[in-house]
């Protein structure tokens, strides 16, 4: 495409916010039918948080589901539940990614080894990930960025052969694919969210997915206080008081766990919108083929892995470390009103924040030069179902002509 030259003109006001709010009218008459129900509902977690999680199940291609109160408490009690079935030990976790993905890890007593990203999928880099694989590794915590599929059949066997568990953050990628296998249906457990900007809300929310009965079982525990009666199992129920008979059977804290539950109102919510998911889901990805082919490949990076993509922001990443261009580009946004975020996700290079710079300060980031590059040069702008491509392609023109 044209490398056009820099114009000095005014330019135009688009009115780009970050993110649309996905919660419709509809959403909310749902929930005003559920209150209005005589006798009055019970609100905190019941029917309607089992019923959410067995169609989300369904939905994704998995056996169980655990809903709670956000993403990053899923993060969290995946974590320790790994922690408590397997033993202390090193997870492998990516440079780029949210910060509860790796404080998560911190808070549940792993050691974060760190990889770099694969420029083509913002994940990890899986050549990377592979040298590094040892008997001290207990998980590999990939997240998928902004939509893109972050697997590979080669990941995906070496781990097998070893029986090292992956486990996915699809909190930004709901709906994409790997060899048209939903994205967290391929590894050991998956976690998303259900932050209102994200592909589905449920204002707050997020859930665990697994096939593994004994990991469905120790989060249930650990999302409400580490009850043993928290348990599906009859079985198991019965095998752990049988175990302490000193103690009342509803009162045996297996763990020393959370409240993360989540409330019969935000599962409403996230039932009414499930429905829709897969539609906006297809717009969402015509809107980023629509984003990248117009977009100047001279300066911006276009050759993204889009294969089972469901983008959920523009991501626009300059070839070259080139400041001045960046400079200009981050005015033109702001004088066109267009909001946007550097670093792509979870502000950058996750090496350079003050927690993990205070806790490893002989990690160096320069070491990582592919997410160095996305966290001083990289951006991601909304996309979201509502947009026209006259819209994206108005977009486009503004970014060509910095």
């Amino acid at each position: 495409m044209k490398n056009n030259p820099v114009q000095t003109a005014e330019p135009p006001v688009l009115d780009w916010p970050l993110m649309d709010n996905n919660i419709t009218r509809g959403d909310l008459d749902a929930i005003i039918t559920f209150l209005s129900k005589d006798p009055a509902p019970i609100l905190t977690q019941s029917t309607q948080v089992q019923a959410f999680e067995e169609d989300w199940s369904r939905w994704l291609g998995v056996r169980y589901s655990v809903f709670v109160n956000s993403g990053s408490s899923a993060n969290l009690v995946t974590m320790c539940a790994l922690r408590a079935l397997r033993g202390p030990g090193k997870i492998i976790v990516p440079t780029l990614t949210w910060v509860s993905d790796i404080a998560s890890v911190l808070q549940a007593g792993f050691e974060p080894v760190f990889v770099d990203i694969d420029p083509r999928t913002l994940g990890m880099n899986t050549k990377q990930v592979i040298s590094l694989l040892d008997d001290g590794v207990k998980a590999v915590f990939l997240t998928h960025i902004l939509g893109y599929n972050a697997l590979d059949d080669a990941l995906l066997k070496e781990l097998d052969r070893r029986g090292i568990p992956l486990i996915e953050d699809v909190c930004e990628s709901h709906g994409a694919t790997h060899r048209d296998r939903k994205l967290g249906s391929l590894g050991f457990a998956s976690n998303f969210s259900f932050y209102y900007a994200h592909h589905m809300s449920t204002i707050e929310g997020g859930v665990v997915c697994t096939n593994d009965e004994e990991f469905y079982e120790t989060i249930r525990m650990f999302r409400a206080h580490g009850m043993v009666r928290e348990m599906k199992s009859p079985e198991r129920k019965k095998a752990a008081a049988a175990q302490h008979p000193d103690l009342n059977p509803d009162f045996i804290f297996a763990y020393p766990a959370y409240n993360v539950r989540s409330t019969e109102i935000n599962a409403v919510l996230g039932r009414a919108q499930l429905p829709r998911l897969d539609e906006n889901n297809r717009k969402r990805r015509r809107n980023l083929e629509i984003f990248l082919q117009h977009l100047d490949s001279k300066r911006y990076r276009t050759d993204f892995a889009m294969e089972g993509q469901c983008n959920y922001a523009f991501t626009l990443v300059l070839n070259q470390p080139d400041e001045g261009l960046r400079d200009r580009l981050q005015n033109v946004l702001r004088a066109s009103r267009v909001e946007f975020r550097r670093g792509a996700s979870g502000g950058g290079n996750q090496i350079r924040q003050p927690y993990l710079r205070q806790r490893f300060p002989a990690l160096r980031p320069e070491d990582y030069p592919q997410v160095d590059h996305v966290h001083f040069f990289g951006f991601y702008l909304g996309n979201y179902p509502a947009l026209e491509p006259a819209r994206i392609q108005q977009l486009c023109a503004l970014l060509n002509r910095v």
